[in-house]
């Protein structure tokens, strides 16, 4: 049995020992809030020998437990056996939350965490319960549990994890003008404006300072960002990332936009000096870092947590970005199209594929195609009953075959210079059952019920997301994730603020406004048997009459074979023609293969 996870955790113990710490929160992040991390601040993973990208471990003197949701509940059971760690299922009801967790750990006062990686809402989260349960146990027992103190605490990763990668060195590169239409400084200009005499605003979020400043990186696996915090005022810009990382074009830029350029590690340092100049009003995002808000108070002045306004400034396009997404679309169509006609020339021959084998392949096809930077997430392929589970990892060495039946769930997305791709088809891979076709015919009658849609202003993801479930629900079928997400321009596939669901949420109740882009991915799940997917990038846009409507940006067909088309209704049957018809004329001529051609126009073809 290996007991480095047993070592490590003692390590770590032992440290919170010499702090005077009864806990210690670690939870799955940078000081950026980003959705993957480098692998610097993958502690998380060191720690538990948990390797999933979502997770909060949580140790004590006595005790270990890590919360992961349902996505991951076989993997953490297999990574967390033989190890000091208890598997929380999150989500289920007889799980705890952390909070409550630790007010059932009668030898836990203080609780710590990094203040790089927590913020200060999360501490107050966590006092705050363990006072709301003091008060019901003392009005129960008579007796008062002393109430959790929550210690911003350093980094104890820094000196116990001994091999830890270093921070990242990737190069900071200019996004070409072409796909853009403001400049830096213009959009700085922008941002400062509303800003009192005095005032600063504190950008962490890495994709809104790229966006900001026209710049992109290669510090996070599939998100063109670089680490970095930006300070803007009316006439003072400074960039806090290593200097030694800006190419001379990115240099430029900065020059321009009157940005001054100071090391990554002077962040808390900037702020100071900006509060020694007489800053009275520094405005961040609420989900910043705890040393931020913790250093202004040290400071006494109160920090303004609201949300970004960068965040709905990046998710409404401009013509530049738009046209960049197009681009992106016609690059992404063109490997698309080659890897179908691949895949299904390699299944009439029986040739013996696994799931590995389409990963390689439809990344291979996508790096050859101009402008390609990388993949923009981990591609999902699903066959058979792995394409119910939602978001299916296939492990690199398992070699999982594709059956000759059934279908294969593959939804996947790249990076180019111009923009950001996300797509899934599913592909049958030999004869269906009459409740495959079923399916798929009403995910294909749920994908086409949004795409249609058309709605007036002030429309909110809450409301449009009835447009595809209603098949769905018609049929007795629904599906627990969202229906659309943003996605960024030549930035994170999952961009905010909006998305399209059915739960009530902040970013449902965002209005869809006129450029944005969304994604239409409803999906079927039937566990132990198969799933299906359907997923296009669309773009809001106005219509002639004043409402506004969507418009495919992704073009790559949609598998007829599987419909039942009786099901079909004439509008339905209409736009898909119509959609197909897109996608033969932007693609055919890009297509340099004779018998991919011939596949497109045959996969084109009017029902």
């Amino acid at each position: 049995m290996d007991n480095t996870i047993a070592l490590r955790v003692a390590s770590l113990r032992k440290w919170m020992s010499e702090q005077g710490l009864d806990a210690f929160i670690v939870p799955t992040a940078d000081p950026h809030g980003s959705e993957y991390l480098p692998d610097h601040w993958k502690c998380r993973e060191w720690l538990t020998g948990f390797t999933g990208s979502a997770g909060t471990a949580v140790v004590t003197q006595y005790e270990a437990a890590l919360w992961t949701d349902s996505r991951y509940f076989l993997q953490a059971t297999a990574e967390l056996n033989w190890t000091p760690f208890h598997l929380m299922r999150e989500g289920e009801a007889a799980t705890p939350d952390i909070a409550t967790w630790l007010n059932m750990q009668t030898d836990v006062v203080a609780v710590g965490g990094d203040a790089w990686l927590l913020s200060q809402q999360f501490a107050d989260t966590i006092t705050k319960s363990s006072l709301d349960a003091a008060d019901t146990t003392a009005a129960h027992t008579k007796t008062v549990r002393p109430a959790l103190r929550f210690v911003l605490a350093t980094d104890p990763f820094a000196t116990l994890w001994t091999d830890r990668p270093p921070l990242p060195t990737g190069k900071i590169v200019t996004q070409p003008e072409t796909y853009v239409s403001r400049t830096a400084g213009e959009k700085l200009a922008a941002l400062a404006a509303p800003l009192p005499p005095g005032g600063y605003l504190l950008l962490h979020d890495l994709s809104e300072i790229a966006w900001t400043l026209n710049l992109r990186g290669c510090d996070i696996e599939y998100n063109p960002v670089f680490l970095a915090y930006l300070f803007v005022g009316e006439t003072s810009r400074t960039l806090c990332t290593d200097i030694d990382k800006l190419t001379p074009q990115a240099q430029s830029v900065l020059n321009e936009a009157g940005v001054t350029v100071r090391p990554y590690a002077d962040a808390l340092q900037v702020t100071d000096e900006l509060v020694a100049r007489g800053c009275t009003f520094l405005q961040m995002s609420n989900d910043i870092p705890a040393a931020f808000t913790n250093r202004l108070q040290e400071c006494a002045l109160k920090p303004i947590l609201a949300t970004s306004p960068v965040s709905m400034a990046k998710a409404v396009k401009d013509e530049g970005e738009q046209a960049g997404f197009r681009l992106a679309m016609e690059r992404d169509g063109v490997a698309l199209v080659t890897f179908r006609h691949w895949l299904d020339e390699a299944l009439s021959q029986g040739e013996h594929l696994t799931e590995q084998d389409i990963d390689r392949r439809l990344t291979a096809l996508r790096a050859a195609q101009p402008g390609f930077e990388s993949l923009s997430f981990g591609t999902i392929a699903a066959a058979g009953a792995h394409g119910a589970v939602v978001h299916y990892e296939a492990a690199p060495t398992a070699h999982t075959p594709l059956p000759q039946r059934g279908f294969l769930l593959l939804d996947s997305g790249a990076q180019y210079d111009s923009g950001t791709t996300d797509i899934t088809r599913t592909i049958p891979l030999g004869p269906l059952t009459d409740e495959e076709r079923l399916v798929y015919t009403y995910v294909l009658k749920a994908h086409i019920g949004l795409a249609r849609l058309r709605f007036p202003e002030g429309t909110n993801g809450l409301q449009a997301d009835t447009a595809a479930r209603a098949p769905l629900w018609q049929a007795g079928y629904d599906f627990g994730h969202g229906t659309g997400h943003g996605v960024g321009s030549h930035l994170c596939v999952h961009e905010g603020p909006h998305q399209i669901r059915k739960d009530k949420r902040l970013c449902t109740m965002v209005p869809l406004l006129a450029g944005m882009t969304i994604t239409d991915e409803p999906g079927v799940y039937l566990e132990g048997k198969f799933g299906v997917r359907l997923e296009n990038v669309l773009l809001v846009r106005k219509a002639d009459d004043g409402f506004l409507c969507f418009e495919p940006l992704t073009l790559c067909p949609f598998d007829t074979a599987p419909i039942v088309r009786s099901l079909l209704t004439h509008e339905e049957r209409s736009y898909l023609n119509a959609y197909h018809a897109e996608v033969r004329q932007r693609l055919l001529p890009l297509l340099t293969d004779e018998a991919v051609a011939n596949w497109l126009v045959a996969a084109t073809e009017a029902l």
